[in-house]
């Protein structure tokens, strides 16, 4: 199986984004404007704010920046907001970075803060799923990989659940730069996750009813048959092969004995019978 975007996602700062071209204050204290382009990235740890001049160099300066704030892993936002303050950002920076802090009336940074915490524990649950069902997937309990499969798709489908809710707690909070409106949207890295979860979804119940339907047919298409005897039949209820010699006592609803050779049947005489001269059958 391909390599799972799980991990990736989990750590993008691209599940809610927006971006808008403005004319806008540059610093505080300062009544010159500028124009450029601002993104807002939302992740589950934190949101990246960029801020690119059209064109870079005004003001005698380089217009380029691209800040980060986190909240993942025990940081503290709100410390992080005031040593931006104290570096003298640009405002348009400091204003969507404010919107997030604790203390904002927007309410922005406790539902996105509780979004990412349970998407992220979510979606390594699923991460932990996909790995169990590629190593069932290279043994010969396939139905066991295609219901972890199945359990990789609805643990990623379940985070989206709740990233969804939690983000849609709070009315949403108009964010005005200058002279326009950034407007956010789900991003590549929401989007990514619900196809990859629709497609865990979909090969997980194919194989069930591949299993059930076609044994023999799964176990080929995972090129787990080669090298066996062609004799051997497939058993879906035991799964595993049985030998013509014990498929009749298998199908058999009766106990049937099973005959020795010869060699063996002489050697067990030998042994209980030492005695005897002559222990042929």
């Amino acid at each position: 199986m391909s390599n799972s975007p799980t991990p990736a996602v989990n750590f993008s700062s691209e599940w809610f984004v927006g971006q808008v071209s403005t004319n806008t204050s540059y610093k505080a204290f300062s009544s010159k404007w500028i124009s450029a382009d601002v993104g807002l990235q939302v992740g589950l740890g934190g949101v990246n704010i960029t801020l690119t001049g059209i064109p870079v160099q005004q003001l005698n300066e380089t217009i380029n920046y691209n800040e980060e704030f986190t909240w993942r892993l025990g940081e503290n936002y709100a410390e992080e907001y005031a040593k931006a303050l104290e570096k003298g950002l640009p405002d348009p920076v400091l204003y969507l970075a404010e919107k997030f802090t604790p203390n904002s009336p927007c309410g922005l940074h406790g539902q996105y803060r509780l979004a990412g915490h349970y998407t992220s524990a979510t979606l390594w649950v699923a991460f932990l799923c996909w790995l169990l069902a590629n190593v069932m997937l290279s043994m010969p309990v396939l139905v066991y990989g295609g219901h972890m499969l199945l359990a990789t798709g609805i643990f990623q489908l379940l985070g989206l659940l709740f990233f969804s809710t939690a983000t849609s707690l709070t009315p949403p909070c108009p964010l005005r730069l200058g002279t326009a409106t950034l407007h956010t949207h789900h991003g590549p890295a929401f989007w990514i996750t619900l196809t990859t979860g629709l497609l865990c979804v979909l090969l997980g119940l194919a194989m069930a009813v591949a299993h059930r339907m076609h044994p023999q047919r799964l176990k080929a298409f995972f090129t787990q048959s080669s090298g066996e005897d062609p004799t051997l039949e497939w058993n879906p209820e035991e799964g595993g092969l049985l030998s013509p010699r014990y498929r009749s006592t298998a199908e058999s609803p009766e106990a049937q004995d099973i005959p020795l050779s010869e060699a063996s049947s002489e050697a067990c005489c030998k042994k209980e019978h030492p005695r005897e001269p002559d222990c042929t059958l």
